[in-house]
């Protein structure tokens, strides 16, 4: 498969999981969210959609820069999996937060995905470099998103 091709495939699979976390998101933002008490650091909530939008098309890179380098190979396929079974983490997150309106089952589910992007990072730093790099702003938006559910379930 040309590269190309490879690279439109990720950047639209990754993005489609945050579009498909969507509606949970914005039918519980003006309703319940609304009325959760948030520490002083959340950010107002239009930045979420063009974060996580810019988030998603940086993993999409990254999983495409593995990918490009094979697919049979056990260390390729290893990111490559560690790396998918994050993004499943990111993906049911706002059914749960937002959806079934748990913070703290959302705190369970983003320490976990946190810890894989960590090891999907540390699984892709040898094998292609900028992979790497591209994924230390979404490890970063994640490790703030992890305090502010933290915070959140500790102030309701």
């Amino acid at each position: 498969m040309r590269d190309r091709y490879k690279l439109i495939i990720s950047v639209v699979g990754c993005e489609l999981v945050g579009i498909l976390g969507t509606p949970f998101t914005l039918n519980a933002i003006p309703t319940w969210y609304a009325t959760l008490n948030k520490p002083t650091f959340a950010p107002p909530n239009w930045i979420f959609g063009p974060a996580w939008t810019l988030l998603y098309f940086l993993m999409g890179v990254a999983f495409f820069l593995i990918w490009r380098r094979g697919w049979k190979k056990k260390e390729l396929r290893f990111a490559r999996n560690l790396f998918l079974i994050q993004l499943a983490l990111n993906f049911i997150w706002s059914p749960i937060f937002f959806g079934l309106r748990s913070p703290l089952l959302g705190l369970i589910i983003i320490i976990a995905m946190w810890l894989l992007i960590i090891a999907t990072m540390k699984k892709m730093h040898p094998l292609s470099k900028p992979a790497f790099y591209f994924l230390i702003p979404y490890l970063l938006w994640v490790t703030f998103a992890t305090l502010l559910n933290g915070a959140i379930v500790m102030l309701n």
